[in-house]
Formats: C-alpha cells, structure tokens, sequence
C-alpha cells in the first residue's frame, strides 16, 4: 500500500462531480444549546421594558445592553447557524476589510448628523419634526430680504 493510499480525508466523492463534507458544524445537542441562548438572551433584552430596570438604569443603559445583547445574538446565529464557525481562515479576508470599512463609514457621517442643523434653512426648520425656537429669534438669526422666493425681481427705476 502506498503512503497516498493510507492517508484519510474528511470529504468524499458523491458520484455526481461535489464533494461533501462527512463532519461540517457542530451536534444536535449544540445547536439546543445555541437555541436556548438566544431564548435566553431574546429574555434578557425583554427585561429592559419591566419597571424594575426602569427605576434601576437609565434609558441609555437598556440601549447599550440591548445593543450588547443584539450583537450577540447576531454572533451566535452566524457562528453556529451559517457555519462560519467551522470555515476556513479565508473568513477573515472577507470581514474585516468590511469591519474597517463600516467603521469608516461611520465616522464620517458623525460630523454631518451632528452639524446638520447648522446649515438648515428657516422653511426646511418649519417642517421639521423638532422642537423650534420662536420665530422673532429664527429672524434674527437668518434675516430675511423683502422679496419672497419665487416673485419676479423689482427693477430699481
């Protein structure tokens, strides 16, 4: 027998041109357990609505722990469910270049969001859906010219 002969792999031949894989992902007994941390888990951020947190945290506190929460949940289903866990490193190439990019992505559109009332116009402030100050003040700020938008210039004779 040779030595190729000898050595054992873990995919076989379908007959129709695929292979397979004999043992890809984990056990009935792990995927129970992944589903009753997402039970679990779905119960934690849930928890966040009860009065007692409402009396024991801020708001922000059930958001971040609801966001914590979320993200693991989103971890496991990709782990165990879509099998990431059991592929190949190549996985990294693929995601942290989008990890990189998202986070890119973000902090670039802080300082829009942040600063996106700065540069608003006195109509576009009527019809937002925020609290205004008084009109005399909005004036005051953005002064006004005598024509209104859309009338026909006045010749100066």
């Amino acid at each position: 027998m040779s030595e190729h002969q000898s050595v054992e792999t873990d995919t076989h031949n379908t007959g129709d041109g695929h292979e397979s894989h004999e043992h890809h992902g984990g056990s009935i007994k792990t995927y129970l357990l992944v589903f009753v941390a997402l039970c679990l888990l779905t119960t934690a951020s849930f928890l966040t609505y009860t009065d007692f947190w409402r009396d024991h945290f801020s708001p922000q506190a059930g958001w971040a722990f609801m966001m914590a929460v979320s993200c693991t949940k989103a971890l496991l289903v990709v782990l165990f469910f879509m099998h990431l866990l059991y592929e190949a490193n190549w996985k990294y190439v693929l995601t942290i270049p989008s990890i990189f990019m998202s986070i890119f992505l973000v902090c670039m559109l802080i300082p829009d969001v942040g600063m996106r009332m700065n540069r608003a116009s006195e109509e576009r402030r009527r019809h937002m859906a925020v609290e205004q100050k008084e009109p005399s003040t909005i004036k005051a700020q953005h002064p006004k010219t005598s024509e209104e938008p859309g009338a026909p210039a006045k010749n100066p004779e």
